[in-house]
């Protein structure tokens, strides 16, 4: 088929769009700028234009587009015009998973770590929100198989259609409200309309609202309270490794700090156990070396790591910024720096009692602009908020060698070249803490 992926500069839509490429079906796809994923799609053969176009939309078979796309998008009235199908991301997977067995994994948090760590377990293909660093992308095609390890998502509703065989769920925070009308029922109603569309189930059994349906659900239930012992953190060649015993299981090692890691592996574990032996579940794990911008030190030197986390959610900051002190305490460093990047009004205000806690520990706290995703600016008072940080509000930062530059008004205020500094956010921080901004 000819299919043409509207917004696929998109990490999940760019995932579809590559692994329908390597299937052989011939990919076309825009998006509103270049990025680096764009580059990467360009360089696999995958065409895409800049920026949205109804010049774009020829003879497709199919137009793919991803929630965030408006239905007046002019690729989307030229397709419709000519009579070509125009499907949503969340309508197109069950088209694209249909004759997969599809290891499909869900949470607030965590998801992107989870369906990684299960890939290095499993062979197979796999789709994540992120890219892997045992493979260096986020798609891995494995034509030899019926397997896919993918990374469900739940903030447009589509984790339902990705035809589970086996559903993973991490955690079931409430998140992405908006998409739900703000109405918890349908939020947690769509989660158990995922799991039970899957034969087999790996579910935290300590999560608030999974742990209401322990006694109705037949599924692997993980007690990460019991289940997970001994949890140690090690440094490996300066990378970090949690180290834990899991049931009667033995000992597994892992790339990652905290016992949050601890859990996502043991989930992964339990997966993969239906199907695999214990011993290679353990020799495999060993291959995860962790995702891009998640925990990704993108520098180092004997007095100072930089550190680009993807964190923009309260519970996944604070569990990574409990890792820090950890990495911190490990390499003798007394000063950690935060620079944080709002992700969303929306999120930052519905969760900013949360946020105010995360960075516990932090010798100082540099906040840049909302980054707003299309969002309109709404009034946010960080300086009264977050009073009792050693605060610094600034507009960006400046990455040369080890040393971050911080930038207020046109004008260079600090300069961050000592202990440890680990900037958070989904926006694009990551591409000013790692200097290529």
């Amino acid at each position: 088929m000819k299919i043409h992926f509207i917004g696929i500069g998109g990490i999940g839509i760019s995932g579809l769009a590559q692994y329908m490429h390597y299937q052989g079906h011939k990919v076309s796809g825009s998006d509103i700028k270049d990025t680096i994923i764009t580059q990467k799609l360009r360089e696999l053969g995958i065409d895409v234009t800049v920026p949205h176009s109804a010049k774009a939309i020829d003879d497709q078979d199919l137009v793919i587009h991803s929630a965030i796309i408006p239905l007046d998008n002019p690729e989307i009235v030229a397709a419709k015009a000519k009579g070509i199908e125009v499907l949503a991301r969340r309508e197109a997977l069950p088209k694209i998973l249909h004759n997969k067995r599809v290891y499909s994994v869900a949470g607030a948090h965590g998801k992107s770590t989870t369906t990684a760590i299960l890939a290095a377990i499993m062979h197979g293909s796999a789709i994540i929100g992120a890219e892997s660093k045992e493979f260096g992308a986020n798609v891995r095609y494995d034509a030899t198989n019926d397997i896919m390890i993918f990374e469900a998502d739940e903030s447009d509703g589509s984790f339902i259609n990705s035809n589970p065989y086996c559903a993973i769920v991490i955690n079931a925070e409430p998140e992405h409200m908006e998409y739900y009308d703000y109405n918890y029922e349908r939020f947690y109603d769509s989660y158990k309309t995922f799991i039970n569309k899957a034969p087999l189930k790996v579910l935290n059994a300590e999560d608030p609202f999974l742990a209401t349906l322990v006694n109705e659900i037949e599924a692997q239930w993980l007690y990460p309270s019991k289940d997970i012992q001994n949890i140690e953190f090690v440094l490996r060649d300066n990378q970090p490794h949690t180290r834990f015993t899991f049931r009667d299981f033995g000992t597994f090692d892992v790339w990652g700090f905290g016992k949050h890691i601890a859990i996502d592996a043991s989930l992964a574990i339990l997966a993969a156990h239906e199907s695999m032996k214990i011993e290679d579940i353990r020799k495999n794990l060993l291959h995860f070396k962790g995702i891009k911008k998640r925990f990704d030190i993108v520098g180092f030197e004997h007095d100072s790591v930089i550190i680009d986390d993807y964190g923009h959610h309260p519970t996944e900051i604070k569990a990574t910024f409990e890792s820090v002190k950890e990495y911190a305490s490990l390499k003798g460093f007394d000063k950690i720096t935060a620079i944080w990047q709002p992700h969303k009004y929306s999120r930052t205000i519905d969760n900013l009692e949360e946020f105010i806690k995360c960075f516990d520990g932090a010798k100082e706290l540099i906040i840049l602009p909302v980054w707003a995703a299309g969002e309109a600016p709404r009034e946010i008072d960080f300086q009264e908020n977050f009073k009792e940080y050693n605060l610094t509000m600034a507009d960006k930062i400046s990455r040369a060698d080890n040393a971050i530059t911080v930038i207020k008004d046109n004008k260079q205020i600090e300069t961050l070249n000592k202990g440890l500094i680990i900037g958070f956010g989904a926006g694009d921080i990551t591409y000013q803490i790692r200097g290529t901004a």
